[in-house]
């Protein structure tokens, strides 16, 4: 999953895993630099915090690899995330490999990093990539005596690439129909 070109679309990237994460039962292995992740956000997403196990491994990406390579081959995992820059083409097949024999859906988040989209032209064996993106919120109903309201959060979500499969004539798995 990447992230826009700030801070917010990482979020939103954030959020969309963890939506994904909270619909699976048991505990998520959450691989990353340091502990930053908003307990609060983590619950308005569906996620209780308490289901989260944070590995904070530090700067060593090779070892946020390494964790989550080790979640997935340990089994009785929701899911398994991991916050890394780059994601090596051998990396990306071992986790590929060990999401695949344990059946452990695994998430690399990896934020943007540049205009160019360079990220997304780098080889990987992850079955899908995703794009996203925050975008203005919607008109909310103002509350009794106040003049606006935030509306809700909105996102743009786009299938980049998909194994196997035309991204702009699959379906989106995730989508909710209403």
């Amino acid at each position: 999953v990447l992230g826009g070109p700030d801070a917010g679309h990482d979020a939103a990237a954030v959020l969309f895993v963890t939506g994904v994460l909270a619909r699976l039962a048991g505990p998520v292995l959450w691989a990353l630099k340091r502990r930053d992740l908003f307990a609060p956000g983590l619950a308005g997403a569906g996620l209780c915090p308490d289901r989260v196990l944070y590995a904070e491994i530090g700067r060593d990406e090779a070892g946020i690899l390494l964790a989550m390579e080790e979640g997935l081959r340990h089994g009785g995992l929701a899911g398994v995330v991991g916050e890394v820059a780059r994601l090596p083409l051998a990396a990306s097949r071992r986790l590929h490999l060990a999401a695949e024999a344990s059946g452990v859906p695994a998430f690399t988040l990896r934020p943007w990093r540049g205009p160019g989209g360079a990220e997304a032209a780098e080889p990987s064996a992850a079955t899908t990539r995703w794009r996203v993106a925050v975008l203005p919120s919607g008109q909310g109903r103002a509350a009794p005596g106040a003049e606006w309201m935030l509306g809700r959060a909105r996102w743009s979500v786009a299938l980049a690439r998909c194994r196997g499969a035309d991204p702009g004539g699959r379906r989106n798995p995730f989508a909710r129909s209403t």
